[in-house]
């Protein structure tokens, strides 16, 4: 039987993670591009794509940003043909933002992009077994974010 890592090692461990994932991260973002869209603009379609429709209350929670902020956001978005702004079914007088097609196909070319490259990467850096491994530990990693 294997034994735990010590609480240094497993703190060694957590560091090494926490740094490789935001590089990770940060190669995604650059060589998916934002498709002419800010990191906040970004995030919010990103938002609207996963969750459905939300009002910008919910949006400015989920992004850790003031209301007023978001509804800037959310302009620019609207402008751009990515979002629509409707009043919502249960309650008219609250209005609720969705992606509309051309927002959901940006989002959609955007991950295409992001997997490609990484897809590609993986292909040609590492070797067979590599790749199995890599597999392998997605399972592990996604543990990690289910809590």
């Amino acid at each position: 039987m294997t034994k735990p890592l010590k609480d240094a090692a497993l703190a060694e461990v957590a560091a090494d993670l926490r740094t490789t994932v935001g590089k990770m991260a940060r190669a995604l973002r650059e060589h998916g591009g934002r498709l002419g869209l800010t990191p906040s603009q970004s995030e919010a379609l990103g938002y609207l794509y996963r969750d459905g429709p939300l009002a910008v209350t919910e949006l400015a929670q989920l992004q850790g940003v003031r209301s007023q902020s978001m509804g800037a956001t959310v302009g620019v978005l609207e402008s751009a043909g990515l979002v629509a702004i409707r009043p919502d079914a249960a309650d008219g007088r609250r209005k609720v933002i969705s992606a509309t097609e051309q927002g959901r196909q940006l989002v959609e070319d955007a991950r295409g992009v992001k997997e490609d490259w990484l897809a590609q990467t993986i292909s040609t850096r590492f070797t067979p077994e590599e790749q199995i491994a890599l597999r392998d530990s997605v399972a592990l990693l996604l543990r990690i974010t289910e809590s």
